[in-house]
């Protein structure tokens, strides 16, 4: 072969390659449903003069067919309308397909702000919360990065969030 054919040879296996690429890729995230994260329970962990920290739990449930490996996720807890934490995760976790796993978040709080949400679990027995972020998990179809944001009600009778 000369020269010239074998570079549009080249040329053309490069296209068909990125075309089919980017085409499963899009497909992909058409059939890529979002995981639901609502918070299950949260539990302090230590308490100090100026604040202290819990560990937030969460229930991540994975509606796809096949299983969920997460390799990251970036967190804000709020309760009421107070920013109680924020950070990151960087451990790996599996979802199951159509399972849920429980995921552990540390968060470490200042009491500053807090009181009135302190009360309110404390009087009521329950609190508003927000939990939202972000996380990358790696799938058959590719990895997917997607944003999460749920509210909900948190109940200290019960034990776990609505």
């Amino acid at each position: 072969m000369t020269r010239a054919v074998r570079r549009w040879m080249t040329a053309g296996a490069v296209v068909a390659l990125t075309t089919g690429g980017a085409a499963c890729a899009t497909l992909g995230r058409a059939t890529f449903k979002e995981p639901v994260v609502t918070l299950r329970e949260f539990n302090v962990t230590g308490l100090g003069l100026t604040g202290g920290s819990v560990d937030v739990v969460l229930s991540v449930y994975n509606p796809n067919g096949y299983k969920l490996d997460a390799l990251s996720m970036t967190y804000q807890v709020d309760v009421d309308t107070i920013k109680l934490g924020s950070g990151a995760l960087d451990g790996r976790f599996v979802v199951p397909e159509n399972d849920s796993s429980l995921v552990r978040l540390p968060v470490r709080f200042t009491y500053a702000g807090l009181g009135a949400a302190g009360r309110s679990l404390v009087t009521a027995g329950t609190v508003n919360y927000r939990v939202r972020g972000d996380f990358t998990v790696s799938t058959p179809l590719g990895n997917f990065t997607r944003p999460y944001d749920r509210t909900g009600r948190y109940s200290s009778v019960s034990g776990n969030g609505r």
